[in-house]
């Protein structure tokens, strides 16, 4: 494989995925993403995830680093999230929103300190809105992107990966991280993950190291029988797990894509998008995210775009999202639809580039996640 683009950013694990056989990239916050290796199925992927363990390169999920005096009020009026409830040596998935109450991005942040904080930011320029946002803010802060890539390692067999690399460090409940190192390697570990199943994120603070860390993976996983793949979309589906551009953006809300638990609208302190989430809770939406199961012989168009969603034959939205899943044997995905066809149960239609389908409006997550 050859001809890559000098102005596209590479992850310090690139040349890792290359040697492990990808020869597919996908591209997301100016980065290549790895998203195929060589004669792997990616059938055969998602068991290895489902059964085993997987290591990632999701580098292109960088960070926004916040710091400065005033680095928790800063952040604290970014999210719809109350950071009040997150002590330090914690995660939270924590939307990012805007004036209208639209979704700026949803992150994973990390508070590593009292006044230290990372936004771990899929596909979207959030550390321009950031960094907009602080130039008026009047706070003392400083936003920047550190040296910082991660590493994902999914699946039920993860921890004892984990344990390898790091014994008792490794010992997190769900959203827990921990600051230290793999001998001289500087690393932050989460138990994080963007799968159905147990998974930790390994972010890297030193690029220099990327090769390094990625072979220690690889020889901590050996045993358990550790592959190179990529972030799973049947996977993520089944678990609920939402995808930026995909399923929310600037035009989405939180009230309309299932996120009203992630919304703290009774605290004391304001955020960004605040007045318009209150009266789009107080008046309600007139749309909704939801789960869909299309019905039939499994699905093998590819998703390239989103597939209408009509009832009686008038339109009624849009399926965002539609695979199969072969854990549950069935066809599954989302579809973003007129608040009356958003009950569990509900009949619809979906419009597939192969025909039309019936598909039934379904309760999310298909699957829960591991605790």
């Amino acid at each position: 494989m050859s001809g890559y683009d000098y102005w596209i950013r590479k992850s310090p694990f690139f040349e890792a995925t290359v040697r492990a056989g990808c020869n597919r990239f996908s591209f997301a916050n100016h980065m290549y993403q790895p998203a195929g290796y060589g004669d792997l199925d990616p059938l055969e992927a998602y068991w290895h995830l489902v059964n085993g363990v997987t290591l990632w390169d999701v580098g292109t999920e960088r960070q926004v680093e916040i710091t400065g005096p005033d680095a928790f009020a800063f952040t604290n009026m970014l999210t719809s999230r109350d950071l009040h409830k997150c002590p330090v040596g914690h995660c939270r998935y924590a939307p990012v929103t805007a004036a209208d109450g639209g979704i700026v991005n949803d992150p994973v942040l990390l508070r590593l300190a009292d006044d230290h904080f990372w936004l771990s930011c899929s596909d979207s320029d959030l550390l321009l809105w950031a960094s907009g946002v602080a130039v008026n803010a009047g706070l003392d802060v400083r936003v920047c992107e550190p040296d910082v890539s991660p590493v994902q390692i999914q699946g039920p067999r993860s921890p004892e990966v984990i344990r390898a690399l790091f014994g008792n460090a490794g010992e997190l409940a769900p959203y827990q991280l921990v600051q230290t190192d793999l001998d001289r390697i500087p690393v932050v570990l989460s138990r994080t993950g963007w799968s159905a199943e147990i998974g930790y994120e390994i972010f890297l603070r030193d690029s220099r190291d990327g090769d390094e860390l990625w072979e220690r993976v690889l020889a901590a996983g050996a045993p358990s029988g550790i592959v190179v793949t990529g972030p799973s979309d049947a996977n993520r589906v089944e678990a609920g797990i939402l995808g930026y551009r995909s399923d929310i953006d600037l035009s989405t809300n939180p009230f309309e894509v299932g996120m009203e638990r992630l919304v703290d609208l009774d605290t004391a302190d304001d955020f960004i998008g605040k007045a318009a989430l209150t009266r789009i809770r107080d008046e309600g939406v007139s749309r909704s995210l939801v789960g869909i199961e299309i019905l039939g012989e499994e699905l093998t168009d590819p998703f390239l775009e989103r597939w209408p969603v009509t009832a009686g034959g008038r339109p009624i939205g849009e399926a965002t999202v539609a695979l199969h899943s072969p854990r549950l044997v069935r066809n599954i995905g989302y579809a973003m639809v007129g608040i009356g066809h958003a009950r569990p149960g509900t009949v619809i239609d979906v419009r597939t580039p192969s025909g039309e389908r019936r598909a039934v409006v379904a309760e999310l997550p298909f699957i829960r996640r591991p605790t």
